[in-house]
């Protein structure tokens, strides 16, 4: 795709041939995408600020398949409705189920269902784990995840 890819995390990976950034707000003002991997949690809440937004700029555009919290979503939705980001490619949103209506009117987003179970092995084991409910259902017997 003849692109540059860039990192940012926790420390430099000497093994990969990438250019690491130490600061993620320099790193946003030199690219043109930023997409968001990385773990949830106390160490990584919010990583993903207003300063880091708006270095990204009018032409860039944020990718987040990891976690709503990372992101300052506030910051993001009134950047991205003055113009102040680019766009967005979002399947997670900071309060889980609960997407920012504002952003649904947005041309410069998309908005898809989470895809970070998407593997065989977790597909397969939701199957059968549908599979095993039905079966204790039509037996009469207490579902293994019933959803009250």
């Amino acid at each position: 795709m003849k692109m540059r890819v860039v990192y940012h995390g926790r420390s430099e990976q000497k093994s990969v041939p990438y250019i690491f950034y130490d600061d993620l707000a320099d790193m946003a003002r030199d690219s043109d995408w930023l997409v968001v991997i990385a773990p949830g949690g106390k160490g990584t809440e919010g990583i993903v600020s207003r300063q880091v937004l708006e270095a990204l700029g009018p032409e860039g555009r944020i990718v987040n398949v990891a976690r709503g919290t990372l992101i300052d979503e506030p910051a993001m939705v009134d950047l991205l409705q003055s113009g102040g980001l680019g766009g967005a490619a979002l399947d997670v949103f900071a309060d889980e189920p609960k997407v920012p209506e504002a952003l649904f009117a947005l041309e410069n987003v998309v908005l898809s269902p989470h895809q970070g179970s998407a593997t065989h092995q977790t597909r397969d084991a939701m199957g059968a784990l549908l599979v095993a409910n039905l079966d204790r259902h039509f037996a009469g017997e207490p579902l293994i995840s019933a959803v009250v």
